[in-house]
């Protein structure tokens, strides 16, 4: 995208980040939309199947999920901002509008800053146990996480005997327990597949 005088907003090249990033050509207020996301609009299974021989190892990525039926390839007709690298601590964010994503600032960035957003790559139960060092971010932030993926999901904690507690009060008060909800039909594992991979960050594979 353009800034209202016709000059680019951004300009791609080399990263101490990662490879080619994308950075400020002059100076960007905070709310400017920078760039729009585009490339070819497939489905889960067919990025799926597009890097079902990717390595193990190789944590590039330009798939992006929009909704639980489309993901954005923006290695195939992608625009600049596919070289957007991730960053621990962002200037940018990444907002979905009629099934198009757009990089916005959340802050006022100056001429030759680089420009990120966080990926908040989901965690899969088939991941090697070395996926945080696959995954490794560089950004260099204060509060960088040391990954490019979301922090793991703390264990609920177990409420078995609360809810037993509860059970026996309202014994002892007399009254009936509220009804119990009818149990809800088990997903597909296509639908569950697709629950998982949240719209609004970049995919894994």
């Amino acid at each position: 995208m353009k800034s209202s005088s016709g000059s680019p907003l951004m300009r791609v090249r080399r990263s101490r980040v990662h490879g080619s990033g994308v950075f400020a050509a002059r100076d960007i207020r905070k709310g400017t939309r920078i760039a729009e996301y585009t490339g070819d609009r497939i489905s889960h299974a067919e990025a799926d199947r597009r890097y079902a021989h990717k390595a193990d190892d190789d944590n590039h990525t330009f798939l992006f999920t929009v909704d639980a039926r489309t993901v954005i390839d923006g290695g195939v007709g992608g625009s600049p901002a596919r070289f957007i690298n991730h960053s621990c601590d962002p200037n940018c964010e990444t907002v979905i509008e009629d099934k198009r994503v757009f990089i916005e600032a959340i802050r006022s960035i100056p001429a030759g800053a680089e420009i990120g957003y966080d990926y908040m790559i989901d965690r899969d139960p088939s991941d090697p146990p070395n996926i945080d060092e696959i995954f490794a971010c560089r950004c260099g932030a204060t509060a960088c996480r040391g990954s490019m993926l979301l922090p793991p999901k703390k264990p609920r904690r177990k409420v078995a005997k609360k809810k037993a507690a509860k059970k026996k009060a309202t014994k002892r008060k007399g009254t009936k327990p509220a009804p119990r909800k009818a149990p809800r039909k088990a997903a597909s594992k296509v639908a569950k597949k697709a629950v998982r991979k949240a719209a609004g960050r970049k995919r894994g594979r």
